[in-house]
């Protein structure tokens, strides 16, 4: 069940421990995404945050942007060994070798997506027909945590050589750039991405 706030709005009850996360509810997750650096960026975050909570990545996240060239891909594929052992050293982000590595590996392999596609945008898409998949949940418990889209995505991906992108990961990605609207019927939000 939805939670009710001091505006009598009703939300979805995951993001109600703080306002960054409250806000990011609001305005962010479940719109649909067509922007490429949107993508990238939620690529290298929900990538950070495997095995973590993504409270803890949301907070670090204006200190990703400004460690990672404003969510760049271009840029951030040109990092090398120097600027990697640099980004490790930043208590800033989460400091994790693998996924600060994985991080420019999937910067390298985004931009092979947008050349082979046009777009990463039309790649990603092209998962759920181009059109948004409408969860009717009526509680988190609902939720799933994977589906056949992002295992398939997962596998895609995978064999293109991304790194921390498991189907879990990638159903995130979807529910966040709005492949997947997974708000709850009860949450003013809801009907508002539809």
């Amino acid at each position: 069940m939805s939670t009710k706030l001091t505006d009598e709005k009703e939300r979805c009850p995951w993001c109600l421990g703080f306002d960054q996360y409250i806000r990011y509810h609001d305005e962010e997750w479940g719109v649909s995404v067509h922007d490429d650096q949107t993508h990238f960026e939620f690529l290298l975050l929900e990538g950070a945050q495997a095995g973590l909570s993504w409270s803890t990545v949301l907070k670090k996240r204006d200190n990703y942007r400004k460690l990672f060239a404003d969510f760049n891909a271009e840029k951030v594929a040109q990092f090398d060994q120097s600027k990697i052992d640099e980004l490790l050293q930043n208590p800033g982000i989460i400091r994790n070798k693998l996924k600060v590595n994985g991080a420019v590996t999937n910067a390298q392999k985004f931009l092979e997506v947008q050349k082979e596609f046009g777009s990463f945008d039309h790649y990603i898409w092209s998962f759920v027909n181009h059109k948004t998949i409408i969860n009717q949940l009526k509680s988190l418990e609902e939720a799933p945590a994977t589906s056949p889209e992002s295992d398939a995505l997962s596998k895609d991906l995978k064999k293109r050589g991304f790194k921390f992108v498991g189907s879990t990961i990638m159903y995130a990605h979807m529910q966040a750039c709005g492949l997947v609207n997974d708000h709850l019927v009860s949450c003013f939000r809801y009907n508002e991405v539809m």
